[in-house]
């Protein structure tokens, strides 16, 4: 079985979800195999889920002033600030054997790249239901999906840094006198790759690691190719269309 992989590398957070969307379209066309991807955001970016309200999750102001992108995903989920991280995507047929109707099965069949990747590096990694992944308790990968044009497309990431006061001074605490405990308790919670293997590991180290963990994963030789002209060209169309325009964004 094969599987096109394409390694994208840094792009603003419009364009990043735009080609996300490109690669749905084009794989529910049949035009396209099933196809996993790696990228970065570039700038930094802030990503909020399909049911959140921006105005209520983002700081927006702070993230002008630090020339953050901001930007809805299509995806249901929390807040997501998109920095020192492997971000993946992967798009499949949902009569795929890969893809149980079981949304539960379909996270973990799915997300086992993500602890195999891990693994490799030398992180020890387990599924925590619904669509984490932990490392010695702490959260490491976060994970999102939905179903459309008769596709599954899920995304995550994999923290290779973390600075959660970074991130917390450009999301909205609902109690600003909880801040610092917030803060402290989500320090304990969550974790990276760096910091479990007690050393800096940026993306080019983690891009071989992550492609040979889900190849096994799913069981599926990954063939690098680049995207089609026209995903580019419709990535471009999204991005402006949609996940560039405010409407899109405030849209909760």
């Amino acid at each position: 079985m094969r599987f096109r992989f394409l390694e994208t590398g840094a792009g603003t957070a419009a364009f990043n979800m735009g080609l996300d969307e490109a690669v749905l379209e084009s794989v529910a066309a049949g035009v396209a195999p099933p196809t996993l991807r790696f990228y970065r955001w570039e700038p930094r970016a802030v990503s909020i889920g399909y049911f959140q309200g921006l105005e209520e999750e983002v700081d927006l102001d702070a993230c002008r002033r630090a020339g953050v992108d901001v930007v809805r995903r299509a995806t249901g989920g929390g807040a997501v600030y998109h920095a020192a991280e492997l971000t993946y995507s992967i798009v499949v047929p949902e009569e795929h054997h890969l893809v149980p109707r079981d949304v539960l099965e379909s996270y973990w069949i799915l997300c086992r790249g993500v602890i195999e990747g891990l693994g490799r590096l030398g992180v020890k990694a387990d599924f925590a239901p619904l669509n984490d992944i932990i490392s010695g308790g702490r959260k490491v990968s976060g994970n999102a999906q939905t179903r459309k044009r008769g596709c599954v497309l899920q995304h995550g990431t994999v923290l290779l840094e973390v600075d959660v006061d970074e991130m917390f001074g450009l999301l909205k605490v609902p109690q600003e006198k909880l801040r610092g405990k917030l803060i402290e308790d989500v320090k304990q919670r969550v974790t990276s790759v760096s910091r479990e293997l007690g050393r800096t590991v940026g993306y080019e180290e983690s891009l071989d690691p992550f492609k040979e963990g889900f190849a096994v994963a799913l069981a599926s030789e990954l063939v690098a190719a680049k995207p089609s002209a026209l995903e580019i060209e419709r990535a471009a169309e999204i991005a402006a269309e949609k996940y560039g325009n405010p409407a899109w964004n405030r849209k909760r």
